[in-house]
């Protein structure tokens, strides 16, 4: 679980829809605490971001550019998070769903898509277009929209440069998992074992070493490529795991 966090945090493939069908494949049973699991580790990966992107942090422009895109998804998180917890994580058919016709809509986007000589200094995105692709990244707590696939089509669509996009995507989610992280252990902890805490280390470990060599493959496939060999994989995807998984 740990390696399938770690590959598919950054890919606009959706790491919580992965979690979900991966547990569902090696027989993993939905509970309070598995559902958990999905939501903590997903930190670990966010953690490689802080290795690789420190200085970033350090800017007090990107900061607050980061902070404002945060407000949106902060808000409604906090208010959808039992619902969202409840009713959608674990929804192999949801996310099934989300996953074919969000590969639709990045193929779509991608062939309709014209790049712009865009603005490529992430300093000098607006507080205006901050806060528009943290209204996107909030859509991505529906499993299998994917957070990644959301705040970089947003920012394309803002006439980003694309590894603009990218990596103002890598850095957004790092207050965005902190929060969820810190919002499902404050609710929850109390309930873990010492076993089950072994078990978020060992994940949380893994998709950390994992995600750095993920970001790292991203950057280099985006100087050459666009996403829909991303939106083809999600539609083979979902097609696969109707056909023969849950048949």
């Amino acid at each position: 679980m740990g390696i399938v966090e770690g590959i598919t945090e950054f890919l606009p493939i959706s790491s919580t829809g992965h979690l979900i069908l991966a547990s569902k494949f090696l027989h993993i049973g939905q509970s309070n605490f598995t559902k958990s699991f999905e939501i903590i580790i997903q930190f670990g990966a966010i953690l490689s971001v802080i290795v690789l992107y420190g200085k970033s942090f350090l800017n007090a422009e990107i900061l607050k550019k980061i902070l404002v895109a945060f407000i949106p998804t902060g808000i409604i998180g906090f208010a959808l998070y039992k619902a969202v917890k409840t009713y959608l994580i674990g929804n192999e058919n949801l996310v099934l769903w989300v996953l074919f016709l969000g590969g639709v809509a990045l193929i779509i986007f991608e062939f309709r898509h014209k790049p712009a000589s865009a603005e490529s200094d992430i300093t000098r995105i607006s507080y205006k277009q901050s806060f528009f692709i943290g209204i996107c990244q909030s859509v991505a707590m529906i499993p299998g929209v994917s957070r990644s696939a959301a705040t970089i089509i947003g920012g394309l669509f803002l006439g980003l440069n694309r590894k603009t996009i990218v990596e103002f995507s890598f850095l957004l989610a790092v207050p965005t998992m902190l929060g969820a992280t810190s919002l499902d252990l404050a609710k929850n902890a109390g309930a873990f074992s010492k076993d089950q805490f072994l078990v978020l280390a060992v994940g949380f470990i893994v998709s950390f070493a994992v995600a750095i060599a993920s970001i790292k493959f991203l950057l280099n496939f985006i100087k050459k490529h666009n996403f829909v060999p991303f939106g083809i994989y999600r539609i083979l995807l979902a097609v696969i795991f109707w056909l023969v998984v849950l048949n």
